[in-house]
């Protein structure tokens, strides 16, 4: 059973030093801009000081799975127009669109009484799940993606438009979440395959949604940035998870 390190100055000094070093060392890597590791090392303080190490390598397990994925047929991409912005490097408000509801749930398990630790966790996995679901399902999707068709009224649209989704992309999507939900499990974060199978297919859905979405709110709301939207995602995937782990782990 995963057991969150004690509350204490000591391991947050550890992992301050540790994220400095590794951040230093890293900041050549085309993953991040500079400002992104910056706030990356933050991020990974807080992962490591609330869920230790083990917490921490589940996210940067996720960080270089989505951005392996992010490079994939790249110049492909960046030829039609579909490729991320900056070369594939991620921002600050990358890093906190993706990892800001993890986060939170990471602290929550710092304060929150034990008996609430494993739906946390549910939440924490899934978040991830859900994020690197949707990195995989738009990144093979653009490049792979044969028949692209809107999710709303399924007419074919060019392939990037907000709220696509294809075969390939989706058969992407559901292999991220379940790659993420395995390295949880993995790691003892999850109590078991049964709660795995839950953040899997949580993540899937939160993808899903996260293509509705796009497909409606955000071509009529303009402050409404793919950023905001990813928050959205991994928020509604996280909460989504935790209802339904209480909702089976009820009398």
């Amino acid at each position: 059973m995963f057991v969150p390190p004690p509350q204490q100055p000591i391991p947050w000094l550890v992992a301050l030093a540790v994220n400095a070093a590794l951040i230093s060392a890293a900041q050549r890597l085309p993953v991040l801009t500079r400002a992104g590791w910056i706030h990356a090392g933050a991020l990974g303080t807080v992962l490591w000081g609330c869920l230790g190490p083990l917490g921490w390598l589940a996210v940067v397990g996720y960080l270089a799975l989505g951005s392996a994925v992010t490079r994939l047929g790249l110049r492909h991409k960046q030829r039609a127009g579909l490729a991320e912005a900056r070369g594939g490097r991620r921002g600050p408000e990358n890093v906190w669109g993706s990892a800001a509801p993890g986060a939170a749930l990471a602290m929550l398990t710092a304060l929150a009484p034990m008996s609430w630790l494993a739906p946390l966790l549910v939440g924490f996995a899934a978040s991830f799940a859900a994020k690197l679901g949707d990195t995989c399902g738009s990144e093979i999707g653009k490049r792979w993606g044969r028949h692209t068709l809107l999710i709303t009224t399924l007419r074919p649209v060019p392939p990037g438009t907000e709220g696509a989704i294809s075969l390939e992309g989706t058969a992407a999507s559901l292999l991220g979440s379940v790659v993420m939900a395995a390295w949880m499990l993995l790691l003892g974060l999850l109590g078991g395959w049964a709660d795995a199978g839950l953040v899997a297919a949580v993540g899937l859905l939160a993808t899903l949604v996260e293509s509705l979405i796009g497909a409606t709110l955000q071509p009529r709301l303009a402050w409404l940035s793919n950023e905001l939207v990813n928050g959205l995602q991994t928020t509604l995937a996280a909460v989504l998870a935790i209802v339904l782990w209480l909702w089976w782990a009820s009398p």
